[in-house]
C-alpha cells in the first residue's frame, strides 16, 4: 500500500477515534465502504439504524492530534504503510494507526517484550 494522502490520514484517524469504532470495526467499514471517508459518511446512518447516535471525531480534532504528534517528533503510520511494523501487522486484529517517535526501522529488529498486569490472578502469577 503507498502512504496515505494527508487527506486519507485525517479520515483513518477520524474514524478509528470514533466511538465504537475499534481494529476490527474499522477494517470492516473500511472493507464494505471502500474507505474511510466512505465509512465517515455511512457512520451516521448505520447508528441510526441501530437505533443510537455514535460521535464521530471532526476533523478539527484528527489535524490537532496529527499535529501535536509532529511537534513532539511523532508521526502516525497506517496499516500498510512502508514504516507500519511487519509483525505488528500480522497480527489479528492488528491497529489501522499507530504513533512512531523515532527510529521506525528499529520496530523491525529482534525485539523482547514483557507483558504484565497490576492485578495478575494466581495462575497468571504462576
Amino acid at each position: 500500500m503507498p502512504r496515505l494522502s494527508p487527506e486519507q490520514r485525517v479520515a483513518w484517524l477520524r474514524l478509528i477515534r470514533s466511538e465504537n469504532v475499534g481494529p476490527r470495526t474499522f477494517r470492516d467499514l473500511v472493507n464494505h465502504f471502500g474507505g474511510a471517508q466512505a465509512a465517515l459518511d455511512a457512520v451516521p446512518d448505520l447508528a441510526r439504524r441501530g437505533g443510537r447516535a455514535i460521535r464521530v471525531a471532526s476533523v478539527a480534532e484528527a489535524e490537532d492530534e496529527l499535529a501535536a504528534c509532529e511537534r513532539r517528533g511523532a508521526r502516525v503510520v497506517a496499516l500498510g504503510e512502508p514504516d507500519y511494523p511487519a509483525l505488528l501487522a500480522s497480527i489479528e486484529g492488528a491497529p489501522p494507526l499507530i504513533t512512531i517517535a523515532g527510529a521506525a526501522e528499529a520496530l523491525n529488529r529482534p525485539t523482547v517484550g514483557i507483558v504484565g498486569a497490576r492485578n495478575a490472578s494466581s495462575s497468571g502469577r504462576t
